[in-house]
C-alpha cells in the first residue's frame, strides 16, 4: 500500500512539473501557436477588413489592401529575438508579405519593421524569401498552388529567411545603421493582403520567442 501511494504521488508530481514546464511564456523553449484555425482571435485587420478571412482552417487574404496584425497575448504581444514558422500558399500572380518588428497602424503600408516577401509569380521582381527592399531575392523558391514552409529567425542583428528548410536570405544589420523605420528593434507580426488580384493562404502559424 505504501509503495502504491508513493508511486501515485510521484506520478502526480511529475505531471504537475511537466505542466508547469510546458506553460508558454517569454523565453520558454516552446512553440506557441498564434492562429487557432477557427477565427481571427488575436489578430486585427486595419483597412478593408473583409480582405482578411478564415476559411477551412486557413487565413485567406484576398481583396483591397489590408494588413492583419497579431495583437494577441503571446509573449506580451511583442517579440525581439524569435523564430516564426508558418505555412503559406500563393495563387498565380499573387503578392503578400510577412512583417516582423512592426506595430499596428490604421491604414497604409506598414512603416515600421521588416517585410519577408511572399511572391512567386507576381510582376514585382522581388520574390519569396527576400527581405523586401533590404536584401531582395529574385528567383522564386516555391510554386503557386503548393504549401511551403516559411521560417523566419531573428537573433541579435541577424535575420535568416528559410523556405522549405533552405536558407534564402541571411542578413546581418551593419554596425552604426541609422534606418529607424526598417531596423531591428521589437514588435509584432503582420500578414499582408496586397491587392484585389492577390489571393494568399496562411496556416499553422507559431512562434518560439528568444531567450534574450
Amino acid at each position: 500500500m505504501k509503495l502504491f501511494r508513493y508511486l501515485a504521488f510521484a506520478t502526480a508530481f511529475v505531471s504537475v512539473c511537466s505542466l508547469l514546464q510546458s506553460k508558454p511564456g517569454k523565453g520558454d523553449d516552446v512553440w506557441i501557436p498564434l492562429f487557432n484555425s477557427k477565427d481571427l482571435s488575436g489578430w486585427t485587420a486595419n483597412e478593408n477588413k473583409d480582405s482578411c478571412k478564415v476559411e477551412d482552417g486557413q487565413i485567406v487574404l484576398f481583396g483591397p489592401r489590408s494588413h492583419l496584425f497579431y495583437t494577441g497575448d503571446a509573449n506580451g504581444g511583442s517579440f525581439t529575438d524569435f523564430e516564426l514558422k508558418l505555412e503559406v500558399m500563393t495563387t498565380k500572380g499573387s503578392n503578400s508579405g510577412v512583417y516582423f518588428h512592426t506595430k499596428y497602424q490604421k491604414k497604409g503600408w506598414p512603416n515600421k519593421g521588416y517585410e519577408a516577401q511572399v511572391n512567386n509569380t507576381h510582376g514585382d521582381p522581388k520574390k519569396t524569401g527576400g527581405l523586401y527592399g533590404v536584401k531582395d531575392n529574385f528567383k522564386a523558391p516555391a510554386k503557386d498552388g503548393e504549401w511551403f514552409d516559411y521560417h523566419i529567425i531573428v537573433k541579435g542583428k541577424r535575420i535568416q529567411l528559410k523556405i522549405n528548410g533552405k536558407t534564402i536570405t541571411d542578413y546581418t544589420e551593419p554596425d552604426g545603421l541609422k534606418r529607424p523605420n526598417r531596423q531591428l528593434d521589437k514588435g509584432t507580426f503582420c500578414l499582408q493582403a496586397h491587392d484585389p488580384k492577390s489571393k494568399v493562404f496562411f496556416r499553422n502559424i507559431r512562434v518560439k520567442p528568444g531567450k534574450g
